[in-house]
């Protein structure tokens, strides 16, 4: 009786251990370490957006130092994708095969970021803020797949929105690259100026590999174009005004939040990208918010000695303070479908950027994974510094 008594103990016992590793057997997940990936363009045409992933870093040391979360440290994987789809693709499949990462925070560009979706999302692995207001993330929405940044599409229907309304401007016109980072810029814009009875006066279109400016210069000078959108890269924005200075073409500049770091955007274009307005997703850097003061203080403790506090690296911040968040509110018992529900929870979330909202995963509510939904128009002063021109904005 009693052996039978003791075999029942034992096949209980073991039966509890079971379910206790199998609670910590999530992927990425051990007793003391979560581990997460990101990719970002550390060489390359789209290196100075390289910074978000850097930031990131900082944000998960600062995290680390103060204790981790519930106990757990932050392993960090970051890799060098140089804004290549193709590398982001098997950087992505070596690292999660390889080491096992329990989600993806941020990663920088649209294409790099379509090269991997399918493969995260398949394999049911969350990915919270990436780098780059596509409607790719969104439409149609997808469970694991938690956007932060603001639509392109967002960005551009607003900003033509200040031009026209604000601004008396008739003739709208863009530069945008080739692909659909560049495209949803074109479709916001397009949307906008129909409410007003208005098309663009012109769109061209700008390859990676371009380098003379002067024929899309000519478009824009040829229409008369009183504003031209630069939905493009900082070192084709710097090309294009560049050139247009030379042929003596100033219209009003305006672009997206990725060629919103006033400082890099002057000291690169040698003064020129003074009085652009761009849209802004978060603080400015000169902010003395409590957060950007806490954030810049890990900066000076944790960056590398020739790191810039600006924009993009404060970004690669703001786009994981959701995830960090979602992490904190899972607790001890880490699963990614634990994480999912917490992070549907988060309502009215406020970091550095504007609000962040979420709801539970329904596949024909779009905005149900779109976290953030406004931004607010800035433009670049002389000494590099924002001049905020209006409150945050919704389309």
């Amino acid at each position: 009786m009693k052996k039978r008594h003791l075999g029942i103990l034992l096949a209980i016992g073991f039966f509890v251990f079971g379910l206790s590793l199998t609670a910590v057997a999530e992927e990425g997940v051990t007793d003391t370490t979560i581990r997460i990936g990101q990719w970002g363009p550390q060489t390359g045409p789209a290196a100075p957006w390289g910074a978000v992933a850097r930031g990131t870093g900082v944000l998960f040391q600062m995290i680390n130092d103060e204790g981790g979360i519930h106990g757990r440290k932050i392993e960090y994987h970051m890799f060098d994708d140089g804004y290549n789809p193709a590398k982001t693709k098997a950087g992505v499949k070596e690292l999660q095969e390889g080491k096992g990462m329990f989600g993806w925070a941020s990663g920088v560009g649209t294409a790099c970021g379509l090269a991997v979706k399918d493969y995260l999302m398949e394999r049911k692995i969350p990915w919270v803020g990436p780098a780059a207001g596509s409607l790719n993330w969104i439409s149609p929405p997808q469970k694991y797949l938690f956007a932060v940044y603001p639509l392109y599409y967002t960005e551009a229907q607003i900003l033509t929105r200040y031009a026209v309304k604000d601004m008396g401007k008739k003739k709208i016109a863009i530069a945008y690259q080739n692909d659909d980072y560049g495209k949803n810029g074109v479709q916001g814009a397009e949307k906008e100026l129909a409410k007003h009875g208005m098309k663009l006066v012109a769109q061209v279109p700008v390859e990676q590999a371009d380098t003379d400016m002067k024929p899309l210069v000519m478009e824009f000078k040829k229409v008369d174009a009183d504003v031209v959108l630069l939905w493009v890269t900082p070192t084709h924005a710097v090309r294009i005004v560049g050139t247009a200075a030379a042929m003596q073409f100033k219209p009003q500049w305006m672009s997206t939040s990725t060629c919103s770091d006033f400082p890099l955007m002057m000291n690169i274009s040698k003064g020129l990208w003074k009085d652009t307005i761009v849209a802004y997703f978060g603080d400015v850097p000169e902010s003395t918010a409590p957060l950007m003061v806490k954030y810049k203080k890990a900066f000076e403790k944790f960056a590398a000695k020739d790191e810039r506090w600006g924009v993009f690296f404060y970004a690669g911040i703001g786009f994981v303070e959701p995830m960090v968040e979602g992490l904190k509110r899972a607790g001890r018992d880490l699963t990614r479908e634990r994480f999912v529900k917490e992070m549907e929870g988060i309502r009215n979330f406020k970091g550095i950027f504007g609000r962040i909202d979420y709801s539970p995963f329904e596949p024909s509510d779009v905005y149900s994974r779109q976290g953030q939904k406004e931004v607010f128009l800035a433009q670049c002063l002389e000494d590099g510094k924002s001049k905020i021109l209006t409150d945050w904005m919704e389309p």
